[in-house]
């Protein structure tokens, strides 16, 4: 068969993410590392307007106790959710992002490597058809599996009977 005559609702993803039946309650993965860099810190600062001494003046975060490149919690959470969204857990059944409660536990450094451990701690059915309401906690780690932040994010999934919009 010639795939160019091939529409593309008749190819499956190679990936799909989880429907909120799917995300039951205990269900937990980690995801994959990564190691926060001078270059991530800085773009970060100078893009969101994190114009804090404490994030671009080596001497002022040393004088405050700190033992280096100072990262900031809001950067944390920001590649914490980009490796969620890198394990594919969400690929193509996440809806909506609604809430969210977060923590800053300790500091983080530049060359610190971070990966995320996500644990369900609710699914249920929104008031629409073919959706859920899915609540994690996610708890990121650095290299000593030490705990820097934990957010619990609350989202709005795609279900097993969702049905897409006509456009």
């Amino acid at each position: 068969m010639n795939s160019a005559h091939l529409s593309s609702s008749e190819v499956e993803p190679l990936v799909r993410g989880r429907t909120w039946e799917e995300m039951t309650p205990g269900f937990r993965f980690k995801t994959a590392k990564r190691t926060v860099t001078e270059s991530d810190l800085t773009t970060f600062v100078n893009l969101g307007g994190f114009n804090e001494p404490l994030f671009y003046d080596a001497s002022h975060a040393a004088a405050g106790g700190y033992q280096g490149r100072l990262v900031p919690g809001a950067l944390i959470y920001c590649i914490a959710e980009g490796l969620i969204v890198q394990s594919n857990f969400l690929n193509g059944t996440g809806l909506a992002f609604m809430h969210m409660e977060l923590w800053v536990k300790r500091p983080v450094y530049v060359g610190d490597t971070l990966l995320a451990i996500c644990t369900v701690t609710e699914s249920r059915p929104s008031s629409k058809p073919g959706r859920g309401v899915v609540t994690a906690t996610v708890s990121v780690r650095n290299q000593r599996d030490e705990e820097v932040l934990v957010f619990t994010p609350v989202r709005l999934i795609r279900g097993a009977d969702f049905v897409e919009a006509d456009n």
